[in-house]
């Protein structure tokens, strides 16, 4: 069965830092496309960042320079540094993944099988 499950959110001032982690069991963990997606109140679901199993990244234009995905496959961890945060990017976060066959990952929400629980990240200004 696949699990993931997110950590690492918080309360952080505007201009502050969090590093969210998201550990994944129960399938080959690199061989899924990875990503991070956030929701706030009264907004859909929208794509942060993807990493393929390639390490290839692509971020949204709206985090761009501030946010960077990574992962660790030793330890079936995938990361989201954010830095410079705004209240803007107060949002539920979740993890995402999906078999990779061969075709690109996306940040699309519909392209995603599996998904935490999320955490909860709340920038102050």
């Amino acid at each position: 069965q696949v699990r993931l499950v997110e950590s690492g959110g918080g309360s952080v001032q505007a201009g502050g830092s969090l590093r969210l982690s998201c550990e994944v069991s129960g399938y080959t963990y690199s061989h899924y496309c990875m990503g991070w997606f956030r929701q706030a109140p009264g907004k859909e679901r929208e794509g942060v960042a993807r990493i393929d199993p390639y390490g290839r990244t692509t971020i949204a234009d709206s985090v761009k320079g501030r946010f960077t995905i990574s992962k660790d496959n030793a330890k079936n961890t995938l990361y989201l540094q954010m830095n410079s945060l705004k209240p803007e990017d107060t949002a539920m976060y979740y993890c995402a993944a999906r078999l990779y066959n061969g075709i690109a990952c996306t940040l699309a929400t519909y392209d995603y099988a599996y998904w935490g629980q999320g955490t909860q990240v709340t920038v102050s200004s």
